[in-house]
């Protein structure tokens, strides 16, 4: 959630901020009006329990005569105490969840517009010209299916639409990215997390996921649980209600999880093989960091990326994703998209968000610093990475290392996690 002082300092900024997601700047107003009724009510309850208070001293000094009608006063006192703590707990709600829908303030710097809005960034590597090495491409699913690697009808089958299966050489591509993802994490210094998949509607709601996100997530009623989207949410969880000592930062952690979308809205959209799927695994960067550290902290999570697309040998965009695609929780989001041949087109292989301090509030994630001679403690900043996406980056490098007779070079960084392969071969060979 945002700073309340910052909506009653400059709820313009709030509004443009709404106003660039697309979404309702009535809201900002009506927050303004909830939270003026919230701390009136505080003060008026305030007033109450200390002439409440007062009155107690009062009774046991007081004559026989006078102790009846101060008792008398007491009783109304009692019920306007009460009165006045219904109306300020009522108050005090309306105001969270209003400030509960409220997205982070976007950074000035990000595109307006919606999600074709989005500025080009920086470019990386060679797209390969097929027709001139003498062949056509073939789709991920293709080249999949003949090496044996990729089973969606049998996915299907087993459990409907959008599920796959990884077997033989799919599963060992698998698990290389994911050794090798983890490896790259660690030397960077991050701490490798094996996640839970299952959290708590605080976890969830904590993290933004159950606003306008909320259509694409599980969620177990029986049990109240939520099947996690992204391994972000419990690693932004993990220190929920902790005060972190300022000199421990950063605090970076490498999340390796599966991971469940509902895919809701995207009937009919990438509906072929397992570029877009209800589950699959991932590996996530995810960092603690002062909040004057944030952006610096932002442009190394996308410079860890970057390193890990180029060590797959794969062309790839950088994209500053527009204010209307950024989600609740992002103040600025950069997005790398691998080329794709068969598409032709670039497409989402890994993001980084910068969520400022907006999921450590609604956690109450702080972290405690020396000012002045003075200890302080404050909401820390919070930023997310994916590294790797693991069927989407399989889609890629399947479709641009391929060869002509449909087998797979294997880029120099997976081949150690592969046995030292350098080619995956079709099964018929």
């Amino acid at each position: 959630m945002i700073d309340l002082r910052l909506l009653r300092e400059d709820p313009d900024r709030v509004r443009a901020s709404q106003r660039a997601r697309g979404e309702d700047v009535a809201l900002v107003d009506a927050l303004l009006s909830a939270d003026e009724r919230r701390r009136s009510s505080g003060v008026r309850f305030d007033e109450l329990r200390s002439e409440q208070k007062a009155l107690g001293k009062l009774i046991p000094r007081a004559t026989p005569e006078e102790r009846a009608e101060l008792l008398q006063k007491a009783e109304q006192l009692k019920i306007d105490v009460k009165a006045a703590e219904a109306e300020q707990n009522e108050a005090d709600e309306t105001a969270k969840q209003l400030l509960l829908q409220l997205g982070n303030i976007v950074h000035t710097d990000v595109p307006v517009g919606g999600e074709e809005d989005f500025v080009v960034l920086e470019t990386h590597g060679t797209i390969r010209d097929f027709a001139a090495e003498g062949f056509e491409p073939k789709d991920h699913l293709e080249l999949g299916e003949a090496l044996g690697a990729i089973d969606v009808e049998r996915g299907a089958k087993v459990s409907g639409s959008r599920f796959y299966y990884l077997t033989g050489v799919g599963a060992l591509l698998e698990l290389a990215l994911v050794n090798a993802a983890i490896a790259q994490a660690t030397e960077a210094g991050f701490i490798p997390m094996l996640t839970p998949a299952l959290v708590r509607p605080r976890a969830m709601e904590g993290t933004g996921f159950l606003g306008q996100a909320s259509e694409n997530v599980y969620h177990l009623e029986k049990d109240d649980y939520y099947l996690v989207g992204t391994s972000e949410v419990p690693l932004a969880a993990y220190h929920m209600d902790e005060i972190i000592e300022a000199d421990k930062l950063p605090l970076r952690y490498a999340g390796f999880s599966p991971c469940f979308r509902r895919e809701a809205g995207t009937y009919g959209k990438d509906t072929r093989g397992i570029f877009r799927v209800h589950q699959f695994d991932k590996v996530e960067m995810f960092s603690y960091v002062a909040p004057e550290d944030a952006e610096a902290e932002h442009k190394r999570l996308l410079e860890w990326e970057k390193q890990w697309l180029t060590s797959l040998e794969l062309p790839f965009q950088v994209i500053d994703v527009a204010t209307g695609d950024l989600g609740a929780s992002a103040s600025r989001k950069f997005d790398c998209e691998a080329w794709i041949p068969t598409q032709g087109k670039y497409r989402e292989l890994t993001s980084a968000s910068n969520c400022d301090s907006f999921q450590a509030r609604r956690l109450s994630v702080r972290m405690r610093d020396e000012q002045g001679g003075k200890k302080t403690v404050q909401p820390l900043a919070t930023l997310n990475g994916t590294l790797c996406a693991v069927p989407r980056t399989i889609v890629a490098i399947l479709e641009n290392h391929q060869l002509a007779d449909g087998s797979v070079r294997v880029p120099e960084v997976l081949r150690p996690y592969l046995g030292g392969r350098e080619v995956l071969e079709p099964i018929s060979k």
